[in-house]
């Protein structure tokens, strides 16, 4: 059974359900109501008896027991007569229901100058009395029934309609397809239309990017093996020497590494196993052991490194993914510095930049910097460039620790990346962690030195 027929069954039974009681309510109601009319039907009949006996010679003396039919007053015998007498009261006007050999028996007693006339009917209400009103009742409540059937089919399709769309939808969506649903109204089924639309827009535009990413991996996988197998063949037909091809095999096979590296990295981004701390941290420290980590490559490359900061720079994060993400931008900034010029780390309270004389980066590159092979496919052509992903995660390692990064172009040329996290609070004095006695050198600044 559909959605659509289960929910009309479910409202119309409901439905039907209410009518059926109404209608069992209304005949007690009219039963009811027909008792009592009985009852002063009788009592006006009394009346005027009672109006028509009080003339002289209407009535001899004593009481006179009459039983009411649909027709005109009957008078009881002296037996029936005595047996209602003795079960209602002796004098006065009075009327209700009394019990007469067993039965529920309707009087009324008017009291005359010549004598009390006293009228009876059956207490039990009669069938013939209320089977009128019972054919007005269900015809009554079954033109209810029809109409609440009629209402809860439309009920069912309006209710159901949406979500049928919404099904066929997501099998559209689990299929590959880009699917934006109808919205009406602003009800909660609106509301889930709206959540469903920018679900498979968000899906689409993962489905984009992992497309994208796919082609930018496979191109660049593809572009060092081409040279590697060049190479071999030419080194193994004797077309040029091993000191010719070796070198550019072993670049191109460190190229590939580094990239089979950040691919790994990014992996491991969403897996569970993959945590991070968030404990006071002193950023002088990272600083300084960035700087000596990077002090041999910037002494070949003739490129001044240095770290400078203030007096307290404390931040929460996690001291080896924040050493992981600095290093990747002092690599960069090393990369792309000519030699001569100068990459400095300086560390702050909550933040850790890192800064280059380099070529830069346009204005409109800066929002994009993060992205997966944007400067990648921008500046391949003109400069030297990494893997393409090692911005991308310095962006996820500084976003699993809470804080954000952000590239900057200084007016004075270069760039300048800077990391920010949330700092402790006040007042506390928790380790921190990585603080330690700065290592002898640490405070001057020299070529490919370092100073804190």
């Amino acid at each position: 059974m559909t959605l659509r027929r289960r929910v009309f069954a479910y409202v119309a039974a409901a439905a039907i359900a209410s009518c059926a009681l109404t209608v069992g309510v209304g005949i007690l109601l009219v039963r009811h109501r027909v008792a009592a009319q009985r009852m002063a039907a009788l009592e006006r009949q009394a009346d005027l008896l009672a109006s028509a006996g009080g003339a002289p010679g209407a009535l001899g003396a004593g009481q006179h027991v009459y039983a009411v039919n649909t027709r005109r007053p009957r008078r009881l015998g002296p037996v029936r007569a005595a047996a209602v007498l003795a079960a209602i009261p002796s004098s006065g006007n009075v009327e209700g229901t009394v019990n007469v050999r067993g039965r529920p028996v309707l009087y009324a007693a008017r009291a005359t100058p010549a004598g009390r006339i006293v009228l009876v009917r059956p207490g039990q209400l009669a069938f013939s009395e209320w089977r009128p009103f019972l054919g007005s009742l269900l015809l009554a409540g079954l033109g209810g029934a029809l109409l609440a059937g009629l209402c809860s089919y439309l009920l069912a399709r309006r209710l159901t309609r949406p979500i049928g769309e919404l099904s066929t939808a997501t099998t559209r969506v689990a299929g590959g397809e880009a699917v934006e649903v109808p919205i009406e109204g602003n009800d909660e089924l609106a509301q889930l239309g709206r959540s469903f639309n920018r679900m498979s827009a968000e899906l689409e535009r993962a489905r984009e990017g992992q497309r994208s990413f796919l082609e930018s991996v496979s191109h660049e996988l593809k572009t060092p093996l081409t040279s590697i197998r060049g190479y071999a063949e030419a080194l193994g037909d004797g077309a040029i020497s091993a000191s010719e091809g070796g070198p550019v095999i072993a670049s191109e096979a460190g190229r590939l590494e580094r990239l089979v590296r950040d691919l790994l990295d990014l992996a491991r981004f969403g897996r569970a196993e993959f945590t991070v701390a968030r404990e006071p941290v002193d950023l002088r420290t990272i600083a300084a052991q960035v700087v000596e980590r990077h002090r041999p490559q910037a002494r070949d490359l003739s490129v001044e490194l240095q770290a400078t900061g203030a007096s307290e720079a404390r931040a929460l994060g996690d001291p080896d993914r924040l050493l992981q993400a600095t290093s990747n931008l002092v690599e960069n900034a090393l990369r792309l510095t000519p030699a001569g010029g100068q990459v400095t780390v300086r560390a702050d309270a909550g933040s850790l930049t890192v800064l280059d004389t380099g070529p830069g980066l346009a204005p409109a590159d800066l929002p994009r910097a993060f992205e997966r092979f944007y400067l990648y496919d921008r500046y391949r052509s003109e400069r030297a460039v990494g893997s393409g992903l090692g911005l991308t995660i310095v962006a996820a390692l500084v976003q699993a620790m809470g804080g954000t990064v952000e590239a900057a172009a200084p007016s004075d040329g270069g760039t300048e990346f800077t990391i920010r996290l949330k700092e402790p609070e006040p007042g506390t004095r928790e380790p921190l962690v990585g603080d330690a006695t700065p290592e002898p050198g640490v405070g001057g600044s020299s070529r490919s030195g370092d100073r804190l």
